[in-house]
């Protein structure tokens, strides 16, 4: 069993951070509650949280499980961690570093949520064509 190096008051490691926020990103995309999360998984949504804050380390057979609820592979988990080693202490320091990234705030999942269940496509068109109007005139 390899020992965790850490001390405890480093603060989580900015891996299980960013799995935790991809976790948390996934799960708010698809709309699911931690509470549905955790029944799934035959957990409480106290653990759900704490693996979604990095507090608490995924283990292999259990993020293979949240990937086949959540109907992802395991490596969407680590997508997106190029940089992390560089930024690893402003993780750590944060102690959640998804609020920090605008992609994995809950507006901008619920937005992208709500974008994508507009069926009509040149409403939505109309809709992202608006949004992107909006940004530039800022």
């Amino acid at each position: 069993m390899e020992s965790d190096t850490r001390s405890r008051t480093s603060g989580p490691n900015p891996i299980d951070v960013h799995v935790g926020g991809r976790i948390r990103q996934r799960r708010t995309l698809i709309g699911m509650t931690q509470e549905k999360l955790a029944k799934a998984l035959g957990l409480t949504f106290q653990q759900i949280q704490k693996y979604e804050r990095g507090t608490n380390r995924v283990g292999a057979s259990r993020l293979f499980e949240i990937s086949r609820v959540m109907n992802v592979p395991v490596s969407y988990f680590f997508e997106e961690m190029s940089g992390l080693p560089a930024r690893a202490s402003g993780l750590a320091e944060e102690g959640a570093g998804y609020e920090t990234d605008p992609m994995g705030r809950r507006e901008t999942l619920e937005l992208v949520r709500a974008y994508y269940q507009i069926r009509d496509e040149k409403a939505r068109r109309r809709v992202f064509d608006l949004v992107k109007s909006l940004g530039a005139s800022d």
